[in-house]
């Protein structure tokens, strides 16, 4: 006999119903599959909001950044948690290992002078003694990798494998940047097909990598929400952008099968007060410059964008640190994505600017499909 948290239609959806709703966000309500959808009118808290949200099917935490040796070595990182909901919450547990949720988590090194990039990722199921993200705050660990909150209010974030390891102090210079409009962050012109997304886009790093003290900047994104792209939707650009003006950029491109972006494309300018401007598909030009060709998958990646919004008098130029910095997830999200370390120059209102930022690209090898 099937166990009764297979069962979980019409009960699932009774008991999400009952349950209090400010728990979820006054406006989100289930799907046909019992999980809520993002719904415009969430209201962010924090630090509630940074913990897990297991009413909602997917969610990810992704913190890239780039650090400095007392040497002058330069590294870029990257380290994800995702959580991805098999049963939606509300059925009574049976033990602490009922598979409610599947746990994956990458952990890659772009090491800039070496010209040399590595990649590790895991995937468990979650329990108190494998993988678990808490609610109400930041505390989640796969494995030994592990991001929580300390003590003083800052995040340690922690990532070993191979010859590779992390042990970094977080601190925000800036609150968290909400991304999009009335609460949601859409991705197609169909309700529910959306997600709460924010920002931590100026974290101040100290610590260590592979042994050696460092410091640096880090970017830190949180979404969840219960939607895949859709059929015409082959997969995203991402670019996360920090100027030495103080300011940030984010950029979030959807790309249909046509190759044109989609309308629901969008992004934000985050200002030195912390103040978010959103940016809607009309106002951003992402221009690629050259192409890269990967020698392992044969997906050919743009390698290179000249990026304006015209309305803010904002164009810059963004070079990857290395080319070869692609992901080939068959042990956990089984999704090929190149994530790499970009420098940035150009200008901003008239002025000479430089950075640094992180680049996503999904979709190149095929359509990207959610795990």
């Amino acid at each position: 006999m099937p166990s009764p948290l297979r069962r979980c239609s019409v009960a699932v959806l009774v008991l999400l119903l009952l349950q209090p709703l400010a728990a979820f966000g006054a406006a989100d309500r289930p799907g046909a599959d019992g999980f809520l959808l993002a719904l415009p009118g969430y209201e962010f808290e924090f630090p509630r909001d940074h913990g897990a949200h297991d009413a909602y099917r997917t969610e990810w935490w992704y913190y890239t950044g780039h650090l400095r040796t007392g040497d002058g070595r330069r590294y870029g990182f990257e380290v994800t948690f995702f959580r991805v909901g098999v049963v939606p919450p509300g059925l009574p547990e049976e033990s602490a290992w009922d598979l409610r949720n599947l746990a994956l988590a990458h952990f890659a090194v772009t090491d800039v002078d070496g010209k040399a990039f590595r990649y590790y990722e895991k995937l468990n199921r979650s329990s108190p003694f494998t993988a678990e993200a808490k609610a109400g705050y930041l505390d989640l660990f796969n494995e030994g990798w592990r991001a929580v909150t300390a003590r003083d209010g800052s995040w340690r974030l922690v990532a070993a494998a191979d010859s590779d390891r992390i042990d970094l102090t977080l601190r925000t210079l800036k609150p968290p940047a909400v991304h999009g409009q009335n609460g949601i962050s859409v991705k197609a012109p169909v309700e529910g097909f959306a997600s709460h997304y924010y920002s931590m886009t100026r974290l101040e790093v100290s610590g260590t990598i592979n042994g050696h003290r460092c410091s640096g900047t880090a970017w830190m994104d949180h979404e969840f929400g219960s939607s895949s792209l859709r059929g015409n939707q082959q997969g995203w650009d991402w670019f996360s952008v920090q100027l030495d003006n103080d300011t940030e950029l984010m950029l979030y491109i959807i790309r249909r099968t046509d190759g044109t972006p989609d309308v629901t494309s969008s992004g934000s300018v985050v200002a030195q007060d912390g103040s978010v401007i959103h940016l809607s598909a009309g106002q951003i030009s992402v221009r690629p410059l050259k192409q890269w060709r990967s020698p392992r998958t044969r997906a050919t990646y743009p390698m290179g964008w000249a990026v304006a919004v015209p309305s803010l008098n904002l164009a810059l130029r963004l070079d990857p640190q290395l080319q070869e910095q692609e992901l080939v997830t068959q042990k956990s999200t089984q999704v090929t994505y190149w994530e790499g370390a970009v420098d940035v120059t150009g200008s901003f209102g008239g002025v000479a600017v430089s950075g640094v930022g992180y680049v996503e690209m999904t979709g190149y090898d095929r359509a990207f499909r959610q795990p």
